[in-house]
């Protein structure tokens, strides 16, 4: 591992394998907590090739609890964090709506890290206990439309670096690998990601995937990792590539002028918990509306082949009616 280090630092990459064997000493416990941090750190200063992060995926798949949820058609919300922006749980609501919908969703999260209120944080505050067992997930897809994949119950490996990680308070290598290793590998998947060179990797690696998943890549260009409404977006899919304008995105009759201060969340979880409910509830402001719609609305168009106007009505009837509060309340209760 000292090798390995010094090889990092001198700006020297890793083949696919040779990251791959980093993983696997990692979980064997061959690697100590600091060598972990220097690991998860040199990333900040270099981006990864796309040879690091096949390999450094391909062992976090391999090692992971394993369920099978194939047989649904389904969808994953996620963002990579790390923009430095602390917006609220913008992802995790569009995946509400998207059941409320009348889709599947399986959600993949964890624990912050380089923000206030990770996924898990918040699902955990509301009461959700989070499962690994296969028959639970697939009794709450049916039941439901939306299960909840908690990384560190399904990755015993990431578990050796999660409290450096949240130390740290920065993000890492980790923030970029966590939305490419769902276990129940979702059919579809929203992926936010906060720079556009990050953003390329992605796409060339699931270019060169075997499972041709259907996806599409995301990031507004005034760097959230998520579709804000703030910028213009570019988009990669397997169409390829695309630039959205901000007229483009605000599809309501209404063009909303969205306000990046109400996009904030909160200083702590409790706060940010309050938020989410808020909006389900039907009493966010507009800006917070809007972006949690549009995210719902790229998410619905990967499921069907409607257009993203008719699924920003969905969308809307979803948040609306009340059916996505449903949504978590039914989880909650299940």
């Amino acid at each position: 591992m000292k090798k390995t280090l010094e090889n990092l630092f001198s700006e020297k990459t890793l083949t696919k394998q040779q990251a791959k064997n980093l993983i696997i000493e990692l979980s064997k416990g061959k690697i100590n907590k600091t060598q972990a941090i220097a690991l998860a750190t040199i990333y900040n200063m270099r981006p990864p090739t796309l040879e690091e992060i096949v390999g450094f995926r391909q062992a976090l798949i391999e090692l992971c609890i394993k369920v099978d949820l194939t047989e649904f058609n389904a969808v994953d919300i996620v963002g990579t964090g790390g923009d430095r922006k602390n917006t609220f749980n913008i992802s995790t609501l569009a995946c509400f709506v998207v059941a409320g919908a009348g889709e599947k969703v399986i959600k993949h999260g964890s624990f912050s890290s380089s923000s206030t209120t990770g996924s898990s944080n918040l699902l955990e505050g509301l009461g959700y206990h989070f499962t690994n067992k296969e028959e639970n997930l697939k009794n709450q897809l049916d039941k439901v439309g939306i299960c909840y994949l908690h990384a560190p119950i399904f990755h015993p490996a990431l578990n050796i670096v999660s409290v450096a990680r949240k130390e740290l308070g920065i993000k890492t290598i980790f923030n970029t690998l966590g939305p490419l290793i769902n276990p129940g590998k979702p059919k579809n998947q929203l992926l936010g990601v906060h720079n556009l060179e990050l953003a390329r990797i992605y796409y060339y690696m699931y270019q060169h995937t075997k499972n041709k998943n259907n996806y599409a890549i995301v990031h507004s260009l005034d760097g959230y990792d998520e579709i804000t409404l703030t910028s213009d977006v570019k988009c990669y899919s397997p169409k390829g590539e695309r630039f959205y304008s901000i007229e483009e995105l605000g599809i309501g009759k209404n063009k909303i002028k969205i306000n990046p201060d109400e996009l904030k969340g909160g200083k702590n979880t409790e706060e940010n918990i309050r938020i989410f409910i808020n909006v389900l509830s039907g009493e966010g402001t507009s800006s917070q509306n809007e972006v949690v719609l549009i995210n719902a609305t790229f998410a619905l168009s990967l499921l069907n082949q409607d257009s993203l106007e008719n699924n920003y009505d969905k969308a809307k009837r979803s948040l609306k009616s009340g059916k996505a509060k449903n949504i978590l309340k039914k989880l909650l209760n299940l």
